[in-house]
């Protein structure tokens, strides 16, 4: 074998040998590349065929320390795992007794609701009633005089000729007439819930009489209407005037 054959073969086994070596850092420096900046720089030769070849100091301890560094923090993860766990079994807890003293707030409201509209509703109804009991409270005062006038007119006729057709036709029939129309008043009074009282006998209420005046009346009783001045009236139970009254009292 000549020199010549001896020194090409020499040759293509170290380019072959660089050759595997450049490949080799080639794919640590691929899988670890998030790690460069660990690496120690490579350094540059030159063979006796010309070639380059790029490899790293340590090359050994540099793929270690990137696989050390880019392992994920389980530890920490797993720390922040549990105490989102705990959180998350401790919340429902304190968010149900949130949720119990909201509801209990909110029934109290509506209880308080529905209390202020049926009062609401109840009050509204009896303003409703009363207004149309007493709607007609100033037509019918206004009409009291007037049956006043009819009482005095009635009163003013003598017993005796109240009813004499033959001897005072005149005064009967105007008698008869003014008593029919008193009786048609009173009537309509009533119809709408206007009602007279006041009659000598009756025991004296201060509510509904007024007293004028007291005078003894062996006849009478004592605390009792013995003269009725001015009768009064009732609008559906209530005293639109009061009856003038005289009380008997004791001798």
């Amino acid at each position: 074998m000549s020199f010549r054959t001896l020194a090409t073969r020499i040759a293509r086994r170290a380019s072959s040998r660089e050759l595997r070596q450049s490949t080799s850092y080639r794919t640590v420096n691929i899988r670890h590349r998030s790690a460069v900046t660990s690496i120690a720089p490579p350094t540059l030769l030159s063979s006796s065929n010309n070639s380059i070849r790029l490899f790293s100091s340590k090359p050994e301890e540099s793929a270690t320390t990137t696989e050390e560094d880019t392992k994920p923090d389980t530890d920490s993860d797993a720390a922040e795992e549990t105490e989102r766990d705990d959180a998350s079994n401790e919340q429902p807890g304190d968010n149900l007794g949130e949720l119990e003293s909201e509801i209990k707030d909110l029934k109290d409201n509506l209880l308080r609701s529905l209390a202020e509209a049926e009062n609401t509703r109840r009050i509204a109804k009896r303003d409703v009633d009363q207004a149309r009991s007493f709607a007609i409270s100033s037509f019918a005062k206004s009409l009291l005089d007037t049956s006043d006038n009819l009482t005095r007119a009635l009163d003013a006729v003598p017993e005796e000729l109240r009813h004499d057709h033959e001897g005072n036709p005149v005064l009967a029939n105007l008698y008869e007439g003014i008593s029919m129309t008193d009786d048609g008043l009173t009537k309509a009074f009533a119809k709408n819930g206007l009602t007279k009282f006041g009659a000598p006998g009756e025991k004296f209420d201060p509510n509904v009489h007024e007293a004028l005046f007291e005078y003894p009346d062996p006849a009478g009783e004592p605390g009792n209407i013995g003269q009725v001045m001015k009768v009064g009236f009732m609008l559906n139970k209530r005293v639109i005037r009061p009856a003038e009254v005289g009380v008997v009292k004791s001798a």
